[in-house]
Formats: C-alpha cells, structure tokens, sequence
C-alpha cells in the first residue's frame, strides 16, 4: 500500500513539473538603442511583426522613446497562457482609446490588449481580415470573406462592424473583391478592393459606405489591384495601385472625397506603401516584375500643398543599399523620425531601421520575422 502510495505521489510530481514546463513564460529580449529622449507626448511604439505565412509566428515588438530600449517579442512573455500567442501573419495595428487592436490574417481573428500592458482581453473572430480602422464606439474591419487561397471565383468580400465596447460584430457591409486598407472622413467609409485572389481579373473600384445606413452608396473605378489608402486634411484620398506586375506598373491616384471623383493620376510615384506626416506623403515602392524578376525600389516624398514630388530618395545617407525588402514604413509626427523595416528573405529576422527627419540613420535594430505595422503610442508600457 506504501509502495502504491509513493508511485502515485512520484508521478504527480512528475506531472506538475511536465505541465509547469510546457506553461514556461518565454522570455523578450531589450535592447538598448539610444540613451533615450523625452517626446511631446509620444511615449514609444508597436511593431508587428507578420510572421511567415503558416509558421504561426506573428510577434509584437515595443520601442520605449524614454528609455531607449527595444523590446522584442513581448506578447508571448506577458500572455503565457494564449495558445499558440499571436498567431498566423499580423496585417495590421491600431490603437484605439486603451486598447491595441492586431489583425491576424491567417489566423481569421482581431486580437485585443490592453495597450498599457499587452495583456490579452478578447479575440473577434472575422475571417481572413485585413485592416481595421475606428469612428466613435465602432471599429471596422476589412475582410477578404472566403478562405486564403486564389480562385478566380472567390466571393466578394466586406466590412464588418464590430462596437467596440461589447466586442461583437453587429452588422456587415458587402464590398468589392478582396477588400484591403481603408479611410473615414464624415460619414463615409472608404475600401480600396483588390480582386486579388481573382488574378489576372483585379478589381479596380472603391467602395463608398456610407456609416448612418452602413450601406455602399457608390463605387469609383480607379485601376487595379488597389491596396493602400490615405488621407490628408483637405480630404484628399491617396491610393495605391500596385499594377499586374507584369506590363501595368503601378501608380498612385488622388480622389477628392467631396465629389468622389478620381482628380489625379501619379504615375511617376510608385506605390508600395505610405504614409502621411504633416504635409509630407511619405511613399516607398517595390516594384517587381515577373518579365525580369527583379525589384526596382524607390524612396519618395510628395507635397500636398503644391503637388509635387520633392524627393526621390528620402534616404540621403546612401544606406538605402543595405535594405534588401523595404516592408514597414512610418514616420514620427513629432520629430519626423523615419521608420524603414527590412523584411530581408521573408523567413528570417528583420531589420528596423531609423532615420532623421533629414534621411540619415540613426540605429537599427533586429525584430521578428517579416517587421511590418507600427502604431505609435501615448501610453508608456508598464512593466510586468
């Protein structure tokens, strides 16, 4: 009877400390980058990280401006008992009022934190979204509908939206095909539709919802495969194109939000990625094409105020060369520090880099792998 006592009393210690090992916090890793400095009111930045797709390795990253020091892969120290942490490929980061809202695509779900910790609150489930933005108690997110996967028939997708203090989806919006960033000024919604998975049949529209009757009141023809938007304070909508990738390059279009009309075509602005800081639209662009397999990748900024093109090359140290995939791309509306992520191969770790607001570097600094959204913050991060 002792003898089955002790075996019993042996194996449970055994299993507490298998189970105890399997819940192990895995540990972030800080960096010290700078020797700090005090912002208006900025206290540090996210950075998603997307993971590659199906590796299940979306990861956050967390800059503190006070301290100098960059803290990499946090989510997983500060929710140990989320399984499989964040997810497949984060698509984007918000912050919106004391939440952090992260877009796991592949994972079909937003993830909700508390932006002052990091600690999970919630997940909604959406599938296969994409980018989400907020008007007054409602966020609204950008869904492809259907699973990841090319089919020239694939449905069409909508936007969902989700009060964001009950944390369900209330109601949805059907869109164009494949639907990707959008913009709100007044009551409208804009979403760029790419028609992506119907390749070599883009969609080229934007859909106009009104936010009251939550319905698409118009759609504008622009150009295909439409991705990222924009807009600026006199209510200009930018947004890119990025092409076929083969003969059709891609372009940046300006819409007047008033009229909902196309007013600008920029053919000479590529468009991979932007931002907007002040008056300044900050753009970079990877250009592939399959007809030479290669990238031709540019650095510009564009004047609101006169329409014009004002640089080339925003980088001005030469150390452009050294990123292989410009990925990330944001810009501190204080200081107007430049942030640049290098997604090198895709399957290994990335780089952050830097820059001042006149286009030398800084510091860099390793992330996870695919670095790509950045969301500025007002709140330090409290420690654990």
């Amino acid at each position: 009877m002792k003898t089955n006592i002790f075996i019993i009393w042996l194996c449970s210690i055994v299993l507490l400390c298998s189970c105890r090992k399997e819940e192990s916090i895995i540990s972030s890793t800080s960096t010290g980058v700078t020797n700090g400095e005090k912002t208006e009111s900025i206290k540090g930045f996210f950075l998603l990280n997307e993971g590659n797709m199906g590796s299940n390795k979306a990861s956050l990253d967390y800059f503190d401006y006070e301290t100098g020091i960059y803290h990499k892969n946090i989510y997983a120290e500060r929710n140990p008992g989320v399984v499989k942490e964040l997810g497949d490929v984060g698509n984007d980061i918000q912050i919106y009022g004391d939440k952090l809202y992260a877009v796991i695509n592949c994972s079909h779900f937003i993830e909700v934190m508390d932006v002052n910790t990091a600690k999970h609150i919630t997940q909604i489930s959406i599938p296969n979204c994409r980018y989400i933005t907020f008007k007054d108690k409602y966020a609204y997110v950008s869904s492809y509908a259907g699973p990841v996967l090319i089919d020239p028939n694939a449905r069409l997708g909508y936007v969902a939206k989700i009060d964001t203090l009950t944390m369900k989806v209330v109601d949805t919006c059907a869109v164009g095909y494949q639907p990707e960033e959008m913009v709100i000024t007044g009551d409208k919604l804009y979403v760029a539709n790419s028609g992506g998975y119907r390749v070599p049949n883009y969609d080229r529209t934007i859909s106009v919802i009104d936010l009251k009757t939550f319905k698409v009141t118009k759609t504008i023809d622009v150009a295909i495969n439409l991705h990222r938007m924009e807009i600026d304070k006199n209510g200009y909508i930018y947004v890119s194109s990025r092409g076929d990738y083969y003969n059709t390059p891609s372009k940046t279009y300006v819409i007047d939000s008033h009229t909902d009309k196309v007013i600008e075509e920029l053919s000479l602005l590529p468009n991979s990625n932007m931002t907007l800081c002040g008056d300044s639209l900050y753009v970079y662009s990877t250009q592939w094409s399959y007809l030479s397999n290669t990238n031709t990748i540019s650095y510009a900024i564009y004047d609101i105020n006169t329409g014009r093109t004002v640089s080339r090359n925003f980088i001005t140290d030469g150390t452009e060369k050294s990123i292989k995939i410009p990925y990330g791309l944001s810009v501190h509306p204080e200081t107007h520090d430049i942030y640049v992520t290098d997604a090198k191969d895709y399957v290994t770790p990335g780089t952050l880099h830097c820059y001042s607001a006149s286009g030398k570097r800084k510091w860099s600094i390793t992330t996870g792998d695919i670095p790509a959204h950045i969301v500025f913050t007002h709140k330090q991060l409290k420690d654990l």
